[in-house]
């Protein structure tokens, strides 16, 4: 019998351990501690710095009971699985995740929910069943953008889509939904579309390459997966003097979109919570025995220069 399994029956059995501690009776041992990990896929922008740092504050100011663990995958699937193999190694209780891909990442969770320990993912999906997923519909949030960009230039629309991530759940459906949105002309007016990996450098290089490309009045509209590609997108318009003529629309909710918004320099933006502290606080529930749901969908509202008022303040 290792120690774990020793300590847990000394617990049902309400006998004293060595070192002086009793397991029943409010000494340091009577509640277990809970551990809580978290891999992170990436903490190279804000809303994965937001996602990280405010969970883990809450917890600490919050959850006497239970203690914090954090991996950061460097957007690398590989290093991912064996983070998450790390946290299981340090005896965790729960584990949250927020998955590079949903493919590189699908075998580890599987394996993880088999052993008995719950499974919290955010923002991006698994390929297997999981106690919980919790974020917005990437789907609606695309399609929604989609009609946007509809309503406002209709069969005129010329765009230019700057995806997030190969692979990861988020950039599958926020592409779909968008064409979605658009209609049966989506694939005409989609004229460029390039991978950058919802990095804001990566977007301004593939914007200025488009500038390069496609002259004044050829493309009206950015569509990109995150607001920080939209930023990136912004900027390469901006240097161009070309940003006048082009409507930049991005998600997330940050706040340097919100202002460039209020500045007329970026068309709109759909919120997409960080989720926090909301997932740390279900992940503490499920340590503690209690039901939750299956999934959890948080709202998306479109941020515009008509409400951009009621925002203002509230980013990331």
């Amino acid at each position: 019998m290792n120690r774990r399994e020793f300590l847990k029956n000394a617990a049902l059995a309400g006998i004293a351990v060595p070192g002086g501690f009793h397991l029943l009776g409010g000494s340091a041992l009577a509640q277990p501690t809970i551990l809580i990990g978290f891999s992170q896929a990436l903490m190279n922008h804000p809303h994965r710095v937001a996602m990280a740092k405010v969970n883990e504050k809450y917890l600490l100011d919050n959850f006497k009971d239970s203690k914090w663990v954090m991996t950061d995958a460097n957007d690398q699937a590989p290093k991912q699985v064996a983070d998450v193999e790390s946290l299981v190694a340090q005896g965790i209780s729960v584990l949250m995740i927020s998955p590079v891909t949903a493919q590189a990442l699908t075998p580890i969770i599987k394996d993880v929910m088999a052993q008995g320990i719950p499974v919290v993912t955010m923002d991006r999906k698994v390929n297997t069943e999981v106690t919980c997923h919790v974020g917005a519909d990437n789907m609606l949030i695309g399609t929604n953008a989609g009609e946007y960009v509809k309503k406002r230039f209709g069969a005129d629309a010329k765009i230019i889509e700057v995806q997030g991530t190969a692979g990861a759940s988020p950039t599958i459906d926020r592409s779909g939904g968008f064409h979605k949105g658009l209609g049966p002309d989506a694939k005409k007016q989609i004229i460029a579309t390039q991978i950058c990996d919802y990095r804001r450098e990566n977007s301004q290089k593939f914007v200025e390459d488009c500038i390069n490309r496609f002259g004044p009045g050829e493309f009206n509209v950015v569509y990109a997966h995150n607001d920080e590609m939209a930023l990136g997108a912004m900027q390469a318009l901006e240097a161009a003097g070309r940003l006048k003529d082009v409507a930049v629309v991005g998600i997330d909710g940050q706040e340097e979109v919100y202002k460039a918004i209020k500045a007329g320099k970026i068309a709109a933006t759909f919120v997409y919570s960080y989720l926090a502290p909301d997932a740390v606080i279900l992940a503490h529930k499920i340590a503690k025995g209690e039901t939750v749901e299956k999934e959890i969908v948080v709202p998306s509202p479109a941020v515009t220069a008509d409400n951009i008022d009621k925002f203002l303040g509230t980013g990331f």
